[in-house]
């Protein structure tokens, strides 16, 4: 009897040694095999993402819906670098504000009813000094309206996938039905970032508009990282009584470029320490491992019946993925899937297939393969020559 209350109470002793350690691995942590790990603690919601690659390295109820206060302006500035980018818009074009735009409150530069500034003005003004009559007088510039311009903010965050926003307004001042998410708004991060040229102005600490005449007005970035925190250069804050302290912010060193989205924080120097810290932690423990360099050759596809026999896929940048400090390459490996053959005609930028990384057999990322130009259709003597070649040119 004695004996087996003794096995009954080692059992016992057991079983409740190992219990707490289920249940933390049930509950799981923010990034799969890490410790725990305490970021933005402060923070109503977070996320941490690598911006070459979209990798979450870590989160904090990041899908809820908050309001985005002044972070808003980023799909104001993102529709607007697109609008540059397609040439429908010039850094040198004017953009006269009008008396809607110039009687937004809170942030501004004090644009006056008929005053014009240039493209590049305008986005310093929204940038570094969050002018909510700034952003008005680029969407009015753009869509020829704001509500016309927040049906085209909408309909982009669509497109990227952005589930969790709905934009009510182009500079992010309270009003109904406007939010978003830390995670959608590193989505929207991510996409402005792949503008070159917007660094420029997301980083610049301080500049000057109406330089010369005789209201000049001197812009500090309201965003202090760009000048304390050793890479940083974006992206932006945002404050509002009900959304609090909030910046999505982002830095690059080593080639390693992160962003960091912190919502709800209680104050400036909380909420840059909190991303400050999680800027520190994405440096000190990732780095970005190539799979193919730019212009590197990945693999063929045969075109049937195509002008020319078949496409040739080359990575058109560096593909990478991120991986922890110190792992060994072995880990990684990859797995081209293509069709067999494609059917011409093919157009330039045409989905053909994929490349799938692994880490360990587990599926890591996946790269999408376009077909680098245009494949007509071949014509008859074409495919003729091309069969008779094969018929009487062949190895023996």
């Amino acid at each position: 009897m004695k004996r087996q209350v003794l096995i009954w109470f080692t059992a016992l002793a057991l079983a409740f040694s190992v219990w707490p350690t289920y249940i933390q691995a049930e509950d799981g942590g923010p990034h799969d095999g890490d410790d725990e790990i305490a970021l933005a603690e402060n923070a109503r919601s977070a996320v941490l993402m690598d911006a070459d690659t979209g990798t979450v390295i870590y989160e904090k109820k990041s899908h809820e819906q908050l309001p985005p206060a002044s972070i808003t302006k980023i799909m104001t500035m993102l529709l607007t670098m697109e609008a540059i980018d397609k040439g429908t818009l010039k850094l040198t074009d004017k953009v006269t504000a009008s008396e809607y735009a110039a009687s937004m409150g809170g942030s501004q530069i004090f644009l006056e009813p008929g005053e014009s500034m240039t493209v590049d003005e305008m986005l310093k003004g929204v940038a570094m000094a969050s002018g909510n009559d700034a952003s008005v007088a680029l969407a009015e510039k753009l869509a020829g309206s704001e509500k016309a311009f927040i049906k085209m903010m909408n309909q982009r965050a669509e497109q990227l996938g952005m589930k969790d926003t709905h934009f009510a307004n182009c500079n992010g001042l309270p009003t109904e039905n406007h939010y978003s998410s830390a995670h959608d708004i590193a989505i929207m991060s991510r996409e402005l970032l792949k503008h070159d040229g917007v660094t420029k102005y997301t980083g610049a600490y301080q500049d000057h508009l109406r330089k010369g005449s005789e209201k000049p007005f001197w812009l500090v970035n309201t965003n202090k990282l760009v000048r304390f925190y050793s890479g940083a250069d974006g992206l932006k804050t945002g404050y509002t009584s009900e959304a609090k302290f909030c910046l999505a912010a982002t830095a690059k060193r080593d080639g390693l470029r992160v962003i960091a989205v912190v919502l709800g924080e209680p104050n400036t120097k909380t909420r840059n320490s909190e991303v400050s810290g999680m800027f520190d932690y994405a440096f000190s423990q990732y780095a970005l491992q190539p799979i193919y360099k730019a212009g590197e050759m990945i693999g063929k596809v045969k075109v049937q019946k195509g002008k020319t026999p078949q496409i040739e896929l080359a990575a058109g940048k560096t593909l990478n993925v991120l991986v922890k400090k110190g792992m060994s390459a072995e880990n990684i490996t990859h797995k081209l899937v293509l069709p067999e053959k494609l059917a011409a005609p093919i157009k330039a930028g045409q989905p053909v297939g994929k490349l799938v990384v692994y880490q360990d057999g587990r599926v890591l990322t996946e790269f999408e393969l376009t077909a680098p130009a245009d494949v007509d259709k071949a014509g008859w003597w074409t495919l003729f020559k091309r069969t008779a070649a094969h018929l009487f040119f062949v190895d023996s």
